[in-house]
This record gives structure tokens, sequence and C-alpha cells, in this order.
């Protein structure tokens, strides 16, 4: 292995991940078109930004972070509904009327709420 490379792959080892997320208008109005669903269909239980409800639990918390719940434990949540495992709300329903790639919107806006509060 070469010095450049060898100081390369250190830069990208330890490079911030924000600094390789595309923040662009596509980007930005997927995210708000999330928020939108989320408010829509999930916020009733899992409370504005995900914070949690007595009907359910926040969803910016360290037991979603993504190596934890993939974005594919979100989407068979939507699409399926899930068993209660991790708290005493009972079991989740699915969410009939969301579509799969309004489903994607609202993982994407999930995920960007838990960066932002720090979860990864």
């Amino acid at each position: 292995m070469t010095i450049k490379t060898s100081i390369f792959m250190l830069l990208l080892l330890f490079a911030p991940v924000s600094s390789f997320a595309v923040d662009n208008k596509d980007e930005r109005a997927l995210r708000q078109k999330g928020e939108e669903l989320f408010n829509q269909n999930c916020a009733k239980c899992h409370g504005e930004k995900g914070v949690g409800t007595k009907e359910g639990p926040p969803l910016v918390h360290k037991i979603y972070h993504p190596n934890h719940h993939a974005d594919l434990s979100f989407r068979w949540a939507i699409e399926r509904g899930v068993r209660s495992h991790h708290w005493g709300f009972g079991d989740m329903p699915k969410i009939d009327g969301v579509k799969p790639d309004e489903a994607e919107s609202i993982i994407k806006y999930v995920r960007g709420i838990q960066k932002e509060a720090g979860i990864f």
C-alpha cells in the first residue's frame, strides 16, 4: 500500500459521515414529504418528531439505531405491522394506505431526525 493510499484511507476513516451526505433539493423535498407522511400516519403513536407518546415508543432512541433496526425493519413495520418486543405498548398494526415510495420517504425523515439527535 502506498503512502497516498494510506493517507486517503485514514481520511475516509475519520471523516465525518455528514461530509459524504448528499444535501440537495431532491433530498430535502423527499425528507419534507416524509415528514408530512410521518405526521399523517405515524405521529399519533410515535409523537411529533418521533419522540413517542403514551400510545407508542420514541423512534428517536438508540434502540432504533440503523445497526440494530435497519431500514428494512421500518419498511416491514409499515407494511406488515410488528409484534411488541422492546416496549410495553403492544403490537403495532400495519399502516394501510402507505405506498412503498411513501414508506421510503418516512424512513428518510426518521433517519434524518435520528441523525440530528445524535443517534448515529
